[in-house]
């Protein structure tokens, strides 16, 4: 049988093989894509709120903190990256969303890491669900794709959780504190060994070659 784009009769399964009332040839779902773009927006606003966290840790006279969570900012934009790239490598459409606000202000170092890894279990939560999606799906490439986010997933909860036990552990020593921030004041941006990486001036670039 074959389908026609516009039909309103057509079959559900239909979504697979058409997007926006185009041939899809690479059989992903209007679910999944949808999904997928939302992730690049998960991973945009994970860069701005920790952002927002890196400028109030600066904002607290944490400059090592602040740096530390500067870098993770960068971390998040290269995800998306990742993301973005594979759509297009899929020969899919790239659709943005606008960005949440962030907070502004956390009440403390302690609060702001206890809120990164929040966040991160969320993200977790993310990568998990579109893993599932692809699986039911049979999308094995995108499978494989999102392997790599699952590994990353468990350093980026473990980083996060180091980070605020630490914190909890030195409480309100002006000493501890001092010598954790000069410490988290030495992390530097790893760029991902991810096929789909490409600095994000040169996103897109390396996909469409």
């Amino acid at each position: 049988m074959i389908w026609v784009a516009g039909n309103s009769n057509l079959p559900h399964r239909a979504s697979r093989f058409f997007i926006g009332g185009y041939l899809n040839p690479f059989m992903v779902s209007e679910n999944l894509l949808r999904e997928l773009n939302k992730q690049i927006n998960e991973e945009l606003y994970s860069q701005y709120i920790y952002e927002a966290m890196a400028a109030d840790l600066w904002d607290k006279n944490f400059k090592g903190m602040a740096h530390w969570m500067w870098i993770q900012a960068h971390e998040e934009q290269a995800h998306a990256t990742i993301f973005y790239n594979y759509i297009i490598n899929r020969r899919l459409k790239v659709e943005l969303e606008a960005l949440a606000k962030p907070p502004a202000t956390w009440a403390s170092p302690l609060a702001i890491f206890e809120g990164a890894h929040e966040h991160e279990l969320h993200i977790t939560s993310r990568i998990n669900y579109l893993m599932e999606l692809a699986r039911a799906e049979k999308d094995f490439a995108t499978v494989k794709m999102l392997d790599w986010f699952t590994e990353e997933q468990v350093e980026e909860e473990a980083n996060t959780d180091e980070a605020a036990k630490n914190l909890a552990l030195i409480g309100n020593d002006g000493r501890g504190l001092l010598m954790l921030d000069r410490e988290m004041s030495t992390r530097v941006f790893a760029a991902p060994t991810n096929p789909y990486y490409t600095p994000f001036f040169n996103a897109g670039v390396a996909a469409a070659a």
